[in-house]
C-alpha cells in the first residue's frame, strides 16, 4: 500500500460522529447520497403542504379583494338609493300604503246619498166615515111638503104647515154624517231620498280590519316625515342634507 492511501484511510476512521453529522446533513441537502461511502441515505421531507401553504394566501387574497369590491358596489347603491329616498317614500309610504289607510278611513265616514223613484200603482179599498157640518147648494127647485111656515104682516100673523117650493141655487147648511166605501187605485210617481251612513251598516267591521291590516306598515315608513328638514338629523346637518336629497 502506497503512504498516500494509508493516510487518507486512517483520517476517514478517526472523524467522530460530531463530524460526520453535518457531511450527512449536507449530502442530504445535496441530493447526492453518494458522496459518503456508507452512509444511510437520509429520506426527503414530506412536500405534501407545500402546495396548500401556497395556496392558501393566494385564496385569501382573491377574498378579500371580491370582498372589498362587493362592499364598494352596497356602498354606491345604498349612496344613489339614498339620495332617492324621499321619492321612493312618497311613492309607497304616501301614494301606495297611505293612500289604502286614508281611504279606508274615508270609506267607513262615508255615506250612501241616492234619490230612489218610485213609479208604481196602489190599489186602495177602504170604507170613509164622514162626520161634519157643510153647506148644499140646491141643484134644481126642490119641493117641501108640510113645512111648518110662519108669518106676520099687517098684523096678521099665520103659523100653520104648508107646502113650499125652494128654488135651485138656494144654499142649505146641513150636518154629514155617513160612510163612504172607496176603492180604486191610485198611481204614485215620487222621488224618495235616501241617505244611509255606512258606519251604521255591516260594512264597518270589515273597514277598521282594512285600515288594522295596513297601519303597521304604512306607520313603519314614517308619515310625519315629508321632507329632509322633518328627519331630526338634518336639523343640526341642514347643509349636508339639503345637498345630499337635492331633487
Amino acid at each position: 500500500m502506497s503512504p498516500e492511501k494509508i493516510n487518507t484511510e486512517t483520517k476517514f476512521e478517526l472523524q467522530t460522529p460530531q463530524q460526520t453529522a453535518p457531511a450527512a446533513e449536507r449530502v442530504a441537502q445535496s441530493g447526492s447520497p453518494d458522496a459518503l461511502p456508507g452512509s444511510k441515505p437520509v429520506s426527503e421531507p414530506v412536500k405534501t403542504q407545500k402546495p396548500r401553504r401556497a395556496f392558501m394566501p393566494a385564496f385569501w387574497t382573491i377574498a378579500s379583494v371580491l370582498s372589498l369590491v362587493i362592499n364598494l358596489i352596497l356602498i354606491l347603491v345604498l349612496v344613489l338609493v339614498g339620495r332617492e329616498l324621499f321619492i321612493l317614500k312618497a311613492m309607497v309610504g304616501d301614494n301606495l300604503l297611505g293612500g289604502l289607510y286614508t281611504n279606508f278611513i274615508y270609506m267607513d265616514q262615508a255615506h250612501i246619498k241616492t234619490n230612489i223613484t218610485v213609479a208604481d200603482t196602489i190599489p186602495i179599498n177602504f170604507t170613509l166615515p164622514i162626520s161634519q157640518d157643510t153647506v148644499v147648494v140646491l141643484t134644481q127647485d126642490t119641493r117641501i111638503k108640510g113645512a111648518m111656515v110662519n108669518l106676520t104682516s099687517g098684523g096678521v100673523s099665520i103659523n100653520s104647515p104648508a107646502n113650499i117650493i125652494l128654488p135651485a141655487g138656494t144654499n142649505l147648511p146641513v150636518h154629514l154624517e155617513l160612510n163612504v166605501p172607496v176603492t180604486t187605485n191610485v198611481p204614485i210617481n215620487i222621488n224618495v231620498p235616501v241617505d244611509i251612513p255606512l258606519q251604521e251598516t255591516e260594512l264597518h267591521k270589515p273597514f277598521i280590519g282594512l285600515q288594522q291590516v295596513v297601519a303597521p306598515f304604512y306607520q313603519m315608513l314614517w308619515p310625519q316625515i315629508k321632507a329632509p328638514q322633518d328627519v331630526p338629523l338634518c336639523k343640526t346637518l341642514s347643509l349636508f342634507c339639503g345637498f345630499y336629497f337635492q331633487k
